[in-house]
């Protein structure tokens, strides 16, 4: 074979090698990080049996094909729950028509005071169309805690018999088919658990 055309070739080859590389390098760039903190195949699936404030029974597939922002707390917190929610309404308008992809479910710390119409009255208030409370037996809601890792405790009843619960308070973020994909806390800015989730929302894997 004629030298020159053995140079044209290895020189061919050299430039396909070069093109394979850039593609593959194209192909591999690595997606662009989260802003919250990222629990992909470190949490269960959303799964649980319990009751929603209107009184029917729900598990976590009663929530497939939305993107499910999951927080426990209580009605009769003085603080966090409230600003949290009032948070995560706020992340809501800055997601804007997607919200409508998505629910927000406060899980009943305190079940022995939370029932479904008290829940209903707090969690309407403050998004009567994304929002839903869910409560249910003392078992079904340490169940629940314990499954994402949530931890709660009854505090000591004053003289008149009130009591607060000290929990967790960051928020889970399940996608359409129910994975945990993100985690929220209070450190977390509304800008940054906004963008998050909108890219949850569209992710293709959801």
């Amino acid at each position: 074979m004629h030298a020159s055309f053995l140079d044209f070739l290895r020189r061919s080859l050299r430039l396909v090698a070069v093109f394979a590389l850039c593609a593959l390098a194209a192909c591999s760039k690595p997606a662009e990080p989260w802003r919250l903190t990222d629990v992909s195949g470190h949490l269960p699936d959303l799964d649980f049996s319990l009751v929603d404030d209107g009184g029917t029974h729900v598990t976590g597939q009663s929530f497939a094909g939305r993107t499910t922002l999951v927080y426990f707390g209580y009605t009769h917190c003085p603080d966090v729950c409230p600003e949290t929610m009032a948070r995560l309404m706020q992340v809501l308008q800055r997601v804007g028509p997607d919200a409508d992809k998505t629910r927000i479910v406060f899980i009943s710390v305190d079940p022995a005071r939370d029932t479904p119409a008290l829940l209903h009255a707090y969690v309407r208030a403050f998004d009567d169309k994304h929002a839903v409370g869910l409560t249910g037996t003392d078992r079904a809601i340490e169940s629940v805690a314990q499954r994402y890792r949530v931890a709660y405790q009854m505090e000591k009843r004053d003289p008149d018999g009130a009591y607060e619960v000290t929990h967790s308070s960051a928020v889970y973020i399940f996608d359409a088919a129910g994975h945990a994909r993100l985690l929220a806390t209070d450190h977390d800015s509304i800008e940054a658990i906004a963008s998050d989730l909108k890219r949850v929302i569209h992710a293709k894997d959801a």
